[in-house]
């Protein structure tokens, strides 16, 4: 009996203490970590990769069009008698980490990418001011090489890309990210131009209503790596959310939708008119329910 009593009395003491546990986690002192989300509508901002990841589970199909140059005037409807796609999958095997494969009809490209963020901006518990995120990709060009006496090996053929994403959601309209860049192209035409290009990507976002947001993006190519006519490449677009799909419209003076090309490879200056109208759907279905029990 002596030993049922002592058994009975620890039951009420852990009793009371988890209930006392709970009342102070009610009172506020279990403080919670809260993660900020939404930084951006999409995981791209118009040609960068944004701070978000595709979701878990989730694979995002897009498709993207860049049609021609508004120079051409009336006689080719602004651009529009002309056009570059890529394809897109991307898929997220956890919230942290996705990767995705794409092929693009400019230079007829097939790319690439792993995407981790190893970083994110949070209050609470764990106070973390910012989102970092790295990417890497690889793309192969598959058009025929132009009728020359240079033998090319398939190594040419070859684009790697590392980038680092820093930003930061500072409110719930703004949103603004710095995306340090290099480049590694494995044959360039003119022994002027550098193999590997480095360049500083920053975007941002600015949330106009529940389901439009405004964005624009710059990239700025370090001195000294690349042939004259190579220029930097500006986006400015509108996300806008239907429900299942977002659209992204906007107009850019850069033909690619792949870094290796909108980073290093942008003839058209915004100055003269170079300057495409585009967009991108995104539409995203869920694949594997991470959250079912």
């Amino acid at each position: 009996m002596k030993h049922l009593y002592l058994f009975l009395l620890l039951m009420l003491t852990i009793g009371t203490t988890n209930g006392q546990d709970d009342l102070l986690s009610l009172l506020g002192n279990d403080e919670p970590t809260i993660y900020s989300y939404a930084s951006f509508k999409t995981n791209r901002v118009i040609n960068l990769h944004s701070l978000e990841n595709t979701a878990a589970g989730v694979l995002d199909f897009k498709i993207s069009h860049r049609f021609g140059t508004i120079d051409g005037g009336v006689g080719e409807l602004f651009g529009l008698d002309y056009s570059t796609m890529h394809l897109g999958f991307d898929y997220g095997i956890s919230d942290l980490l996705s990767v995705g494969i794409g092929r693009g009809s400019y230079q007829k490209t097939y790319d690439s990418f792993l995407k981790y963020k190893f970083l994110r901006q949070s209050t609470g518990a764990k106070n973390m001011p910012i989102t970092a995120a790295l990417l890497l990709t690889a793309a192969v060009q598959t058009q025929t090489w132009p009728i020359s006496t240079v033998s090319h090996p398939f190594s040419d053929r070859m684009y790697y890309t590392g980038q680092l994403i820093l930003g930061r959601k500072f409110s719930e309209r703004l949103s603004l990210q710095l995306s340090p860049t290099v480049v590694q192209r494995n044959y360039v035409t003119t022994e002027g131009e550098k193999n590997m290009v480095f360049a500083l990507g920053t975007a941002g976002r600015f949330k106009l209503s529940n389901r439009v947001a405004i964005n624009a993006e710059y990239i700025y190519l370090l001195p000294n790596q690349v042939s004259s006519d190579i220029k930097n490449s500006l986006s400015i677009g509108f996300d806008i959310e239907t429900g299942g799909h977002v659209f992204q419209l906007h107009f850019t003076n850069s033909t690619s939708m792949i870094e290796k090309g909108f980073v290093a490879e942008t003839t058209n200056s915004w100055a003269d008119g170079g300057i495409h109208f585009g967009f991108n759907i995104s539409r995203v279905f869920t694949v594997v329910n991470k959250n079912k029990g």
